[in-house]
Protein backbone atom coordinates (compact mmCIF):
# COMPACT_ATOMS: atom_id res chain seq x y z
CA UNK A 1 0.00 0.00 0.00
CA UNK A 2 1.51 3.31 -0.87
CA UNK A 3 1.78 5.86 1.66
CA UNK A 4 -0.64 8.50 2.03
CA UNK A 5 -0.79 11.97 3.59
CA UNK A 6 -2.46 12.59 6.59
CA UNK A 7 -4.66 15.37 5.31
CA UNK A 8 -5.20 15.14 1.70
CA UNK A 9 -7.42 16.60 -0.51
CA UNK A 10 -9.16 13.12 -0.62
CA UNK A 11 -9.35 12.66 3.35
CA UNK A 12 -10.34 15.99 3.51
CA UNK A 13 -13.13 15.69 1.94
CA UNK A 14 -13.85 12.44 3.25
CA UNK A 15 -13.88 13.97 6.43
CA UNK A 16 -16.71 16.56 5.82
CA UNK A 17 -18.88 13.98 4.10
CA UNK A 18 -18.42 11.53 7.05
CA UNK A 19 -19.48 14.02 9.68
CA UNK A 20 -22.45 14.82 7.58
CA UNK A 21 -23.41 11.16 7.18
CA UNK A 22 -23.08 10.81 10.97
CA UNK A 23 -24.95 13.68 11.53
CA UNK A 24 -27.74 12.13 9.66
CA UNK A 25 -27.01 8.46 11.36
CA UNK A 26 -26.98 9.47 14.73
CA UNK A 27 -29.97 11.56 14.39
CA UNK A 28 -32.12 9.44 12.20
CA UNK A 29 -31.28 6.11 12.37
CA UNK A 30 -30.60 5.61 16.09
CA UNK A 31 -32.56 2.95 18.26
CA UNK A 32 -33.21 4.64 22.07
CA UNK A 33 -32.80 2.30 24.94
CA UNK A 34 -34.71 3.64 27.52
CA UNK A 35 -31.51 4.39 29.10
CA UNK A 36 -31.78 8.69 29.09
CA UNK A 37 -29.76 10.39 26.29
CA UNK A 38 -28.67 6.86 25.28
CA UNK A 39 -29.26 5.58 22.08
CA UNK A 40 -28.22 2.62 20.05
CA UNK A 41 -25.95 4.55 17.52
CA UNK A 42 -25.13 3.33 13.90
CA UNK A 43 -23.44 6.29 12.92
CA UNK A 44 -20.69 4.32 14.77
CA UNK A 45 -20.42 1.29 12.04
CA UNK A 46 -20.08 4.30 9.62
CA UNK A 47 -17.43 5.70 11.45
CA UNK A 48 -15.59 2.70 11.34
CA UNK A 49 -15.79 2.23 7.76
CA UNK A 50 -14.55 5.42 7.53
CA UNK A 51 -11.90 5.90 10.09
CA UNK A 52 -10.41 2.00 8.75
CA UNK A 53 -10.23 3.71 5.03
CA UNK A 54 -9.16 7.42 5.53
CA UNK A 55 -7.17 6.78 8.86
CA UNK A 56 -6.82 7.86 12.81
CA UNK A 57 -6.90 11.68 12.09
CA UNK A 58 -9.74 11.59 9.61
CA UNK A 59 -11.73 9.09 12.33
CA UNK A 60 -10.80 11.36 15.11
CA UNK A 61 -12.20 14.68 12.87
CA UNK A 62 -15.36 12.90 11.95
CA UNK A 63 -16.28 11.33 15.38
CA UNK A 64 -15.74 15.13 16.94
CA UNK A 65 -17.49 17.13 14.21
CA UNK A 66 -20.14 14.65 13.44
CA UNK A 67 -21.19 14.07 17.15
CA UNK A 68 -21.02 17.96 17.99
CA UNK A 69 -23.15 18.82 14.95
CA UNK A 70 -25.57 15.84 16.16
CA UNK A 71 -25.58 17.32 19.53
CA UNK A 72 -26.24 20.87 18.58
CA UNK A 73 -29.02 20.11 15.81
CA UNK A 74 -30.59 17.77 18.75
CA UNK A 75 -30.23 19.51 21.57
CA UNK A 76 -28.97 23.07 21.08
CA UNK A 77 -25.65 22.48 22.76
CA UNK A 78 -22.69 20.06 22.76
CA UNK A 79 -22.10 17.91 25.38
CA UNK A 80 -17.58 17.67 24.80
CA UNK A 81 -17.50 14.45 27.05
CA UNK A 82 -19.63 12.27 25.06
CA UNK A 83 -18.39 14.31 21.49
CA UNK A 84 -14.24 14.08 22.58
CA UNK A 85 -15.53 10.04 23.18
CA UNK A 86 -16.65 10.10 19.94
CA UNK A 87 -13.68 10.97 18.44
CA UNK A 88 -11.24 8.88 20.49
CA UNK A 89 -13.80 5.76 19.23
CA UNK A 90 -12.79 7.10 15.77
CA UNK A 91 -9.00 7.98 16.52
CA UNK A 92 -8.63 4.44 18.14
CA UNK A 93 -10.32 2.33 15.15
CA UNK A 94 -8.53 4.55 12.82
CA UNK A 95 -5.56 2.68 13.74
CA UNK A 96 -6.32 -0.22 12.45
CA UNK A 97 -6.10 1.54 9.02
CA UNK A 98 -2.12 0.05 8.08
CA UNK A 99 -3.16 -3.16 9.31
CA UNK A 100 -6.19 -3.56 7.01
CA UNK A 101 -6.16 -3.49 3.63
CA UNK A 102 -10.11 -3.13 2.87
CA UNK A 103 -9.46 -0.72 -0.22
CA UNK A 104 -7.46 -3.49 -1.57
CA UNK A 105 -9.79 -5.96 -1.38
CA UNK A 106 -8.87 -7.49 1.59
CA UNK A 107 -11.06 -8.38 4.69
CA UNK A 108 -10.82 -12.00 5.37
CA UNK A 109 -11.55 -13.85 9.09
CA UNK A 110 -7.92 -12.93 10.28
CA UNK A 111 -8.81 -8.93 9.36
CA UNK A 112 -12.32 -9.22 10.54
CA UNK A 113 -10.86 -10.29 14.06
CA UNK A 114 -8.31 -7.82 14.19
CA UNK A 115 -10.84 -4.82 13.43
CA UNK A 116 -13.36 -6.03 15.91
CA UNK A 117 -10.16 -6.19 18.78
CA UNK A 118 -9.69 -2.74 17.64
CA UNK A 119 -13.49 -1.47 17.72
CA UNK A 120 -13.97 -3.07 21.20
CA UNK A 121 -10.77 -1.44 22.64
CA UNK A 122 -11.97 1.60 21.49
CA UNK A 123 -15.49 1.34 22.81
CA UNK A 124 -14.28 -0.04 26.29
CA UNK A 125 -11.90 3.09 26.15
CA UNK A 126 -14.32 5.73 24.71
CA UNK A 127 -17.55 4.93 26.53
CA UNK A 128 -16.16 3.44 29.88
CA UNK A 129 -13.04 5.43 30.87
CA UNK A 130 -13.51 8.67 28.62
CA UNK A 131 -17.24 9.64 28.48
CA UNK A 132 -17.71 9.07 32.52
CA UNK A 133 -14.63 10.90 33.35
CA UNK A 134 -15.16 13.44 31.23
CA UNK A 135 -18.56 13.88 32.82
CA UNK A 136 -17.50 14.07 35.92
CA UNK A 137 -14.49 16.79 35.41
CA UNK A 138 -16.54 18.86 33.02
CA UNK A 139 -20.23 18.75 34.10
CA UNK A 140 -20.03 16.98 37.70
CA UNK A 141 -22.79 14.49 36.87
CA UNK A 142 -23.76 11.65 39.14
CA UNK A 143 -21.74 8.81 39.03
CA UNK A 144 -24.19 5.70 38.97
CA UNK A 145 -26.03 7.79 36.10
CA UNK A 146 -22.37 8.11 34.46
CA UNK A 147 -21.52 4.18 34.64
CA UNK A 148 -25.28 3.25 33.26
CA UNK A 149 -25.42 5.49 30.25
CA UNK A 150 -21.19 4.25 29.47
CA UNK A 151 -21.82 0.88 29.88
CA UNK A 152 -24.91 0.76 27.58
CA UNK A 153 -23.47 3.02 25.27
CA UNK A 154 -20.08 0.74 24.83
CA UNK A 155 -22.06 -2.10 24.81
CA UNK A 156 -24.65 -1.33 22.14
CA UNK A 157 -21.86 0.30 20.17
CA UNK A 158 -19.56 -2.89 20.19
CA UNK A 159 -22.26 -5.02 19.04
CA UNK A 160 -23.55 -2.16 15.89
CA UNK A 161 -19.84 -1.67 15.06
CA UNK A 162 -19.32 -6.01 15.13
CA UNK A 163 -22.27 -6.09 12.88
CA UNK A 164 -22.95 -3.10 10.77
CA UNK A 165 -18.76 -2.54 10.65
CA UNK A 166 -17.82 -5.96 9.88
CA UNK A 167 -20.30 -6.20 7.30
CA UNK A 168 -19.70 -2.76 5.70
CA UNK A 169 -15.90 -3.13 5.54
CA UNK A 170 -16.68 -6.48 4.17
CA UNK A 171 -19.20 -5.18 1.52
CA UNK A 172 -16.78 -2.71 0.61
CA UNK A 173 -13.43 -4.87 0.08
CA UNK A 174 -16.10 -7.37 -1.93
CA UNK A 175 -16.25 -4.37 -4.25
CA UNK A 176 -12.32 -3.44 -4.70
CA UNK A 177 -9.72 -5.46 -7.34
CA UNK A 178 -7.41 -7.67 -5.55
CA UNK A 179 -3.67 -6.57 -6.31
CA UNK A 180 -2.66 -9.62 -9.16
CA UNK A 181 -5.92 -10.56 -9.35
CA UNK A 182 -6.42 -9.51 -12.68
CA UNK A 183 -4.79 -12.09 -15.66
CA UNK A 184 -3.14 -10.46 -18.94
CA UNK A 185 -4.79 -12.67 -21.58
Amino acid sequence: MNEKKILSIKTIVAIGIGAAVFLVLGRFAAIPTGVPNTEIQTAYAFLALMAVLYGPVAGAAIGFIGHTLKDVTAYGMPWFSWIIASAVVGLIMGLAWKKLHVSEGVFGKKEMITFNIYQIIANLIAWGLVAPTLDIVIYAEPLDKLYLQGSVAGISNIITVGVLGTALLYAYAKTRTKKGSLDKE
